[in-house]
């Protein structure tokens, strides 16, 4: 009988200590690629019982920063072309690994092109014969984008839209807001403001026209690079225009018509390419704009890219106005300079696009072309013929991929940083190589991103109220965690 009793005691004890274990969830790539996104377990053990490293870091959850609103990849034509060359069940793996929220990574935010991009396959607005009650979305999209966009809210309905236009109706174009003649061009030109009303409805018929069809655009900027005339499409916008535009027109047929799709500016990058004598007024864009209250008060923030000035620009922005969203919105990888290593470009985006702009106050990422073929298109003449997408897909049998850096700084973010979470603080002795991010997701799990940018492998501690964990980081990786 006392046999009975004290087996039954020690299963109770047993049973009692296996509930309060609790595991923290790692992921983990490395530079050379022996790694992508490997799931690993440790133990959340109490702070007493875990001993301290060189590499100590503390969050604190009560100081919290920005919301995040999620992270992903344009969904350009190109890439909508070649999913679709896809047999339906490879394209659904690839999506469900992509997209899903509970078993593949949970990309949760998605940019697209309102009309064409310079990664589309034809030239084309939505509104092509003059006149604004000439508007309909175009075949392009019908065939291609509509599709891929369902596919993707159905395996993740939650993730966002922001949409961007390239250039507005060639009709609405002008050479220059001095001359103000016609400017039969995809390439520059600038908005001719006679057509600003007309301008603010195709942005407000768009919108309606994309949520019939079961898409909420959650954002939209104005125009994508306004301060690159040579893109393929492209549209000259200074602050000066997109200040009157928002005023004068966007904001208040927003207004009227019940719109709540936010309004971002700039959509370009941190030195406001500055090496072109005619930008040299353009410094610091988004606070320019927001000096006009009658234009501010319509707009929720600031989008940027990386392909010129430094991400410390952001802060200078939010430390202004720390009442304005901030978004970056594109970076694409490609063959310039010394070509594309997925070594070289996993360190480099996740320290200075991922972890680098969220450490300033960026509250989303979203990456360039989730797919190109193995030829870097389909591209438009005139645009980036060397660019990579997330994905490269062979042309041959549209089912070989290769998942380039890209594809895997997304999902480091996405896996672990739930949409509505909050960055907290978080701060600690560590060596030299490690950057990281930390946050509070809204089902109350706690995560951390973190890079170690040097050859050697660090032994990390993370340390939260009372629990702790310490994990071997391998040299040149990243590592996601998440645990509760």
């Amino acid at each position: 009988m006392k046999k009975i009793i004290y087996t039954a005691l020690s299963c109770f004890i047993l049973f009692s200590c296996t509930q309060k274990q609790a595991f923290v969830d790692v992921y983990t790539t490395t530079a050379d690629k022996t790694k992508t996104m490997q799931k690993d377990s440790v133990v959340l053990k109490a702070k007493s019982e875990t001993q301290t490293t060189d590499n100590t870091i503390t969050l604190y959850p009560e100081e919290k920063y920005q919301e995040m609103d999620g992270f992903g990849a344009a969904i350009t034509g190109s890439s909508c072309y070649n999913l679709l060359k896809m047999t339906p069940e490879n394209r659904t793996a690839i999506l469900k690994e992509t997209f899903d929220p509970k078993e593949g990574f949970g990309y949760s935010y998605i940019r697209i092109s309102i009309g064409a991009s310079d990664f589309s396959l034809d030239e084309y607005t939505y509104c092509d014969k003059p006149g604004i009650e000439n508007f309909t979305m175009h075949e392009d999209d019908k065939r291609d984008l509509f599709p891929i966009l369902k596919e993707i809210k159905a395996i993740n309905p939650e993730v966002k839209i922001m949409a961007s236009p390239w250039s507005c109706p060639k009709w609405m174009k002008v050479n220059n807001l001095k001359d103000l003649k016609p400017f039969d061009s995809w390439t520059s030109g600038q908005l001719n403001p006679k057509y600003y009303q007309d301008y603010a409805t195709y942005f407000v018929k768009y919108l309606q026209a994309m949520e019939a069809e079961g898409f909420y655009i959650d954002a939209i900027t104005i125009q994508n690079e306004p301060l690159n005339r040579g893109n393929s499409m492209s549209l000259y916008m200074t602050w000066q225009e997109q200040r009157d535009f928002v005023k004068q027109a966007l904001g208040p047929a927003f207004e009227k018509a019940g719109i709540k799709t936010k309004i971002v500016v700039y959509d370009h990058n941190y030195n406001y390419d500055e090496d072109k004598e005619e930008n040299l007024d353009q410094q610091q864009y988004p606070l320019r704009i927001y000096e006009d209250a009658d234009a501010a008060k319509y707009i929720d923030g600031a989008a940027y890219h990386a392909y010129g000035g430094e991400k410390e620009e952001l802060l200078i922005i939010h430390n202004t106005r720390p009442d304005k969203n901030l978004y970056f919105t594109e970076m694409s990888i490609g063959l310039w300079g010394e070509g594309y290593s997925f070594a070289v470009d996993m360190m480099w985006n996740m320290r200075e696009v991922c972890i680098g702009t969220i450490n300033n106050y960026n509250k989303a990422v979203i990456m360039w072309n989730y797919m190109l073929d193995d030829k870097h298109g389909p591209d438009r003449p005139g645009g980036c013929n060397i660019c990579l997408g997330c994905i490269t897909i062979d042309s041959n049998d549209y089912a070989t991929m290769d998942k380039n850096s890209h594809y895997y700084a997304m999902a480091h973010l996405s896996k672990v940083i739930k949409p509505g979470s909050h960055r907290i603080k978080s701060e600690g002795n560590t060596t030299e190589g490690i950057y990281y991010s930390a946050f509070e997701n809204p089902d109350n799990t706690y995560s951390i991103v973190l890079q170690n940018d040097m050859s050697m492998d660090r032994n990390v501690t993370i340390q939260q109220g009372n629990n702790s964990f310490t994990y071997n980081v391998p040299s040149k990786s990243v590592i996601s965690c998440i645990w509760k």
